[in-house]
């Protein structure tokens, strides 16, 4: 029975689970993704190489029916180098969308990024420990994946007692435990060799997926994929768990419990990004923002819009990345330079509506 103290509570679950449950609204998802496809097809015409759209939209046709390239330079330049590089900062751009807006429904802060639990640190260190051991590019990546589910381990083990876990000594373990692997990262970069390893660590770090290969998008696939599609399974219960853990008990979910698992989610899907791509910041801040002003605060809606918004961000980003100058830009450097100013301005301009429709 629902608690008569919050008179808007069966206002904010309508859509969620009620007698007669209304299904979600499937507009916002499918102009996401028709605007991801549109995003992405157009990006791997535009670059210092332009190929014209309809061309771009044959080579993939090519490819979709097993006729390969026709190995022109074109071709060539789209199915071989542009491609895999579109697909990754797809895969990288949207994770990160979609786990920073489950963990500001489980922590109901609107603040929350998928920073706020030391996985991207973690992941972080395990990345610069394979660059400065001088490892090959599959140990660095899984080494960064191993490290980033290590902080969660770690912030697991600080915060679980037998008499639960209170969700302020979730986000305080989370902020050491980030600090603890960001010292060591400064540790392993001050170690580091300043003609050779140093260099290459701070390009890392920075953020980028201008090494992309297919077999780098299959290694992302599977850890983002899946972080993804447990998330979406979840998307009613975090509706609840958004409300806080009286009402979620009293309609049936065990809130302790569904917060570490979409915090074991989301921090998959994290480490999965940031091993392949490195650190790129404020996606998982500001998109969900943008995401929630749009379809409101249904997360069956949101995050899948979120996931899609985020995807199409950070191929733009990249695109930019590529294009702008004769040099590689990295994408953290951009997602920082653009999301700040977007979120300076959405705090200014809609603060009083941005989380309360929540």
């Amino acid at each position: 029975m629902l608690r008569e103290r919050d008179p808007g509570l069966r206002s904010r679950l309508s859509g969620t689970r009620s007698a007669e449950p209304r299904p979600p609204r499937v507009a916002p998802i499918l102009l996401s993704a028709l605007l991801l496809s549109i995003v992405a097809v157009l990006a791997l015409g535009v670059g210092r190489y332009d190929v014209s759209f309809p061309r771009v939209v044959q080579i993939l046709l090519a490819q979709v029916t097993g006729a390969g390239t026709d190995g022109s330079t074109e071709a060539n330049v789209v199915a071989l180098v542009r491609l895999p590089r579109v697909l990754l900062a797809l895969l990288v751009g949207g994770g990160l969308a979609i786990a920073g807006a489950a963990l500001q429904a489980t922590f109901r802060n609107p603040l929350v990024s998928p920073e706020i639990i030391g996985v991207s640190a973690g992941a972080s260190l395990g990345g610069a420990l394979a660059l400065l051991l001088g490892l090959g590019s599959v140990l660095l990546v899984g080494s960064a994946f191993a490290f980033g589910m290590a902080a969660l381990g770690v912030l697991f083990a600080v915060t679980v007692s037998r008499h639960g876990t209170p969700m302020l000594m979730v986000v305080l373990g989370g902020v050491v435990t980030g600090s603890l692997f960001s010292a060591l990262v400064s540790l392993v970069t001050y170690l580091a060799d300043p003609y050779t390893e140093l260099p290459a660590i701070v390009f890392w770090l920075l953020g980028s997926v201008a090494t992309a290969t297919f077999a780098k998008v299959g290694i992302a696939l599977v850890p983002i994929l899946g972080g993804t599609v447990l998330l979406l399974l979840l998307r009613w219960r975090i509706n609840v768990l958004s409300l806080g853990d009286e009402d979620a008990a009293s309609l049936g979910v065990r809130p302790g419990v569904l917060r570490w698992v979409v915090l074991s989610a989301s921090a998959l899907v994290v480490a999965g990004a940031v091993a392949v791509s490195g650190v790129v910041s404020w996606v998982g801040l500001v998109i969900p923002h943008l995401a929630r002003m749009w379809v409101g605060p249904d997360h069956r809606i949101l995050l899948p819009v979120s996931f899609g918004l985020g995807a199409a961000y950070l191929i733009v980003v990249d695109t930019l990345a590529r294009s702008v100058t004769a040099g590689e830009v990295p994408l953290g450097v951009l997602t920082a330079l653009i999301g700040a100013p977007v979120f300076l301005l959405l705090l200014r301009h809609h603060r009083d509506r941005i989380w309360d429709r929540a």
